[in-house]
């Protein structure tokens, strides 16, 4: 089974600023206790697609591993590894990131795709467009405590979103005060 999270949020602040907060969310020693499922970030790649006018960036990103604590310890991993795709179209103010696990995949699979456009009635607003697709691979037996496992990523999924949104408002405020001259760390 296949549990599947929709969600969108709109950020009062261009898609500039939204997306350079995004850039700079992991960064931030004041966020670390707010992302704290958030262990570490290492950019792979990135390079600028000059025939499309796109800068395309791969990220690898380590996390604490869904579900509980008993689980962990079944499949003996505490920590695990996603990769993060992300494509920004700066001309026609478009930004995708697809993050996708790359350990653990034979226990749960995760995928969360998020969309940043202009919000389409204000311009100076941005849209943030959230799916995520979370799957627990078990024997038929085991169904019912997929179903729990499956359900318990949701909610951590969910609260850790809400944190990133947090993050995403609190540097946007911090890049707004700049961008004023304002010198105050939010």
């Amino acid at each position: 089974m296949v549990r599947r999270y929709t969600q969108e949020h709109t950020f009062r602040h261009p898609w500039g600023r939204v997306t350079s907060a995004c850039w700079r969310k992991y960064t931030d020693p004041e966020n670390r206790s707010r992302l704290s499922h958030i262990l570490e970030v290492d950019t792979i790649d990135r390079k600028l697609d000059s025939s499309h006018g796109k800068l395309l960036t791969k990220r690898a990103i380590t996390v604490n591993a869904p579900g509980p604590w008993w689980l962990q310890r079944i499949v003996g991993e505490t920590v695990c590894h996603c990769v993060e795709d992300s494509t920004v179209d700066a001309a026609n103010k478009s930004m995708e990131i697809v993050t996708r696990n790359v350990t653990l995949k034979d226990f749960v699979s995760v995928e969360e795709k998020c969309w940043y456009s202009p919000h389409p009635q204000n311009p100076d607003w941005t849209v943030l467009r959230q799916e995520t697709s979370i799957s627990c691979h078990t024997l038929s037996a085991l169904a019912s405590m997929a179903e729990k496992i499956e359900q318990r990523c949701v909610e951590k999924f969910q609260q850790n979103s809400a944190k990133g949104r947090e993050v995403m408002e609190h540097v946007c405020a911090y890049l707004e005060a700049e961008a004023n001259g304002i010198g105050v760390r939010v």
